[in-house]
């Protein structure tokens, strides 16, 4: 699970770095807290209890044997969702689970969608966002620059268009 000085993804936050568990007071109760930094720029602190990780979504790192994987759900097609308020409750779905799969679909099916017409500025944030949170997980995995990760997923995106 999670150890101190490992890789964690919080979900719709990205990449962060497991320092270690803290034990505070809450409503005169003690608890432990795992206290992450995120791996960007802003360098900012999270504490996550430690008997919340699993329903907050916390998870490990992709690994780097799982990017292929990755890049190949990319090429296939997507279903799309023709309505729009259920396509927006689906992408918070999938960006909330803290998979990068999900994440990886939100963004196939986002695209697609952009190619075809153009995107509501929801959907457009919803995409920038989901694309910067799996480029980043790629990058932190593979030790990757994010601009070559970017462009290896537009080759996968640009791949499935030609199928």
């Amino acid at each position: 699970m999670l150890t101190i000085g490992r890789k964690a993804i919080y979900p719709s936050q990205g990449p962060c770095r497991i320092d270690c568990v803290v034990k505070k007071v809450v409503d005169g109760r003690p608890m432990s807290f795992y206290q992450l930094t995120l791996l960007d720029d802003r360098g900012g602190a999270l504490f996550v209890p430690v008997d919340k990780v699993d329903a907050i979504g916390v998870r490990l790192l992709l690994k780097k044997s799982d990017v292929p994987k990755l890049f190949a759900a990319l090429e296939k097609s997507t279903k799309r969702t023709r309505a729009l308020k259920e396509r927006i409750l689906e992408n918070v779905r999938s960006i909330t689970a803290g998979s990068a799969l999900d994440l990886a679909e939100v963004v196939k099916a986002l695209t697609e969608l952009r190619n075809s017409r153009p995107l509501t500025p929801g959907e457009s944030r919803t995409l920038e966002r989901s694309r910067r949170l799996l480029v980043w997980e790629i990058s932190e995995a593979m030790g990757e620059e994010k601009t070559a990760v970017e462009a290896q997923i537009d080759r996968a995106l640009t791949r499935r268009k030609q199928k």
